[in-house]
């Protein structure tokens, strides 16, 4: 079973923990490092302001199990769908589809025109669960 938490500051321990998974075991998925989030980057002040403004953050568990985790960041009419992973254990079972469309849902209740996102062209998993929810490619 699949079930999503929506993330507020005080989560923020949380959401450390799933990013700095995220980081390690997809490094090349991200533009940013783990090297970014860790030593004197590595505050709860920081984290606590990540999760902070009028972001959605949310963290997906499978079976009990944290498995996921992904972030819509509004830009005017645009909402940006970021920091998406699944852990491995969780691929292919339901939890990124979950995810995106906690995302796009709460987009569309906040009044966003459309929701964009980058891939990496390598990443073909995520580019396929992307197109199989709409997007499309626009431009590099």
């Amino acid at each position: 079973m699949i079930s999503l938490r929506v993330l507020t500051a005080e989560d923020w321990a949380a959401w450390r923990e799933m990013r700095l998974a995220a980081l390690r075991e997809a490094p090349e998925a991200f533009g940013s490092s783990v090297g970014d989030w860790t030593g004197p980057g590595d505050t709860e002040l920081r984290w606590r302001q990540r999760l902070g403004g009028h972001s959605f953050n949310v963290l997906a568990a499978l079976n009990g199990k944290p498995a996921g985790m992904a972030s819509g960041m509004p830009r005017d009419d645009v909402v940006e769908l970021i920091s998406m992973w699944v852990a491995p254990f969780a691929r292919g079972r339901g939890v990124g589809d979950a995810l995106v469309v906690a995302v796009v849902e709460w987009a569309k209740e906040h009044g966003a025109e459309r929701v964009v996102l980058r891939v990496r062209p390598s990443n073909q998993y995520a580019a396929a669960l992307y197109r199989r929810h709409g997007f499309r490619v626009r431009g590099r």
